[in-house]
């Protein structure tokens, strides 16, 4: 009997572009704009993107778009959100406490923390600049480039 071997780096090949974005838009603006510029129609996915730390559970807002006959798909992810955390302090007195309110901000992709936004395109038939040139030209957008997944520890954070 012939034993077959498989590589696991058959499995790890990277199949899709990632766009950075640097913007100050809100996500749905940010959305609506690219919708206007490309052939897509990105809407609200409501399945977030959970990401457990170790001061809580934080969730990232994703718009996505699925072309179904070519199995191509959009998805256009924020990459910083804010964890509040309560913490009790020290007591006021007997039978009460003081509460403090912590923030800390958490990255979808934490070596690219000036990056706004990422647009994580997969199966495509356009050209990958072709999408960032209309992505540039969208005057809210302060610039848009293509990411080199290879180079992203956490890659792993792509796979949703």
């Amino acid at each position: 009997m012939a034993v077959r071997k498989l590589s696991l780096s058959e499995f790890d090949a990277i199949d899709y572009y990632l766009i950075a974005i640097h913007t100050s838009l809100e996500n749905y603006r940010l959305a609506y704009n690219i919708n206007q510029k490309l052939p897509i129609l990105l809407s609200k996915s409501f399945d977030f993107i959970e990401f457990k730390t170790t001061h809580g559970t934080t969730f990232f807002s994703k718009f996505s778009y699925l072309m179904e006959t070519t199995d191509e798909e959009w998805t256009l992810i924020e990459n910083k959100d804010e964890l509040y955390e309560a913490k009790s302090m020290s007591s006021i007195d007997l039978f009460s406490e003081k509460k403090e309110k912590i923030t800390s901000n958490v990255y979808f992709i934490p070596e690219m923390k000036n990056v706004n936004y990422f647009l994580k395109v997969e199966n495509t038939l356009l050209l990958v600049d072709e999408i960032v040139s209309n992505l540039n030209s969208i005057k809210q957008i302060s610039t848009a480039y293509v990411v080199e997944v290879e180079k992203i520890k956490s890659k792993n954070n792509l796979i949703f």
